[in-house]
């Protein structure tokens, strides 16, 4: 059963009125985007229709008055270098970014292409732009959450399986919300009676030789933070949780959809809804550096019980009756 909760985008799609554009003889618009995950991902495919479809929502046809140019798997900072360095190449009208690699990577090869981006955790600290309300710059866009969401993980890796006392925490700690997410988790742990064990998110191998060894005492579970590369190896983590039995909480929907427990977090389309409303606009003359960064609306709680029964566990009514989706 899935409950979907509908919400006015905030500085999106829906707060202008179409502009009459497409006249005869107007120049094609020129739109990077520098992706994550791979182009032969499911969740990409989601992500491109609801840029794509909000987009032509605003007037912008493909092929039409409007070209994008992709790249795909910026989930490093070496081949979100080089992936940056081709869009500016080709002199687009405005780049839209997924994560911190992949800004990072295009505010290091120009400081004058508009930039919009999504899925960014603290643009203020991590230097991208000078405040929310006044971005500075040419780089603004929607920030994925905020830190202290990370609390809300371990909450609920203790209310669906009140055994763990031992927790592994897989983050990338060479980026900033990888530090953040861990530092609110461990200052919450105390209160909920759990031991710590941090796990660099590295490749597959490297995780199912770290997850191996914790496993080796009992009582344990798994809190996946946010990161691109966790993103990645989502299959990964996912069917190692599976064999070595740990009930894990991930930090988006797709998670649980590929066979996670459960799953707390923002919607992860939604924001490139929202980002074709500030490229319509960018497109028509107004400035990154004017354009507040706004942050999500919707949070989603997402149950498998199909992986809970699996794993022997009975997921309190309370916490189904506050699910906007259980999987069965």
């Amino acid at each position: 059963m899935r409950r979907r909760v509908f919400i006015t985008l905030l500085g999106g799609a829906a707060a202008w009125p179409l502009s009459v554009r497409a006249q005869q003889g107007e120049r094609v618009r020129l739109i990077g985007v520098l992706m994550i995950l791979a182009a032969d991902d499911t969740e990409s495919s989601a992500r491109v229709a609801a840029l794509t479809q909000a987009l032509q929502q605003l007037g912008w046809t493909a092929g039409r008055n409007v070209q994008i140019e992709y790249r795909w798997g910026a989930d490093s900072g070496d081949q979100a270098g080089t992936h940056a360095a081709e869009l500016v190449a080709l002199a687009p009208d405005v780049i839209l970014t997924v994560g911190s690699p992949a800004l990072a990577a295009v505010k290091k090869v120009t400081s004058t292409v508009p930039i919009v981006f999504v899925n960014i955790v603290d643009p203020v600290g991590a230097g991208f732009v000078e405040s929310l309300a006044r971005p500075g710059g040419n780089a603004t866009g929607f920030t994925i959450y905020e830190y202290g969401i990370s609390a809300k993980w371990i909450e609920l890796l203790k209310q669906i399986a009140p055994g763990v006392r031992r927790v592994a925490v897989l983050r990338d700690a060479g980026i900033s919300s990888g530090i953040g997410q861990y530092a609110v988790i461990q200052a919450a742990a105390p209160s909920f009676g759990v031991e710590l064990r941090p796990v660099d998110v590295g490749g597959a191998d490297e995780i199912e030789r770290a997850l191996a060894a914790f496993t080796r005492s009992p009582n344990g579970g798994l809190i996946v933070t946010s990161s691109p590369s966790a993103a990645a190896h989502r299959v990964a983590i996912v069917a190692l949780a599976a064999r070595h039995r740990l009930p894990a909480v991930y930090s988006f929907r797709y998670f649980a959809t590929s066979g996670g427990l459960i799953s707390y977090g923002p919607d992860t389309t939604d924001p490139f809804r929202r980002a074709a409303g500030y490229i319509d606009r960018i497109l028509n003359g107004e400035k990154p550096a004017e354009l507040p960064v706004q942050a999500p609306t919707k949070y989603e709680l997402v149950i498998n019980l199909k992986t809970a029964k699996t794993l022997g566990l009975d997921v309190p009514a309370t916490l189904l009756a506050r699910a906007d989706e259980v999987i069965e």
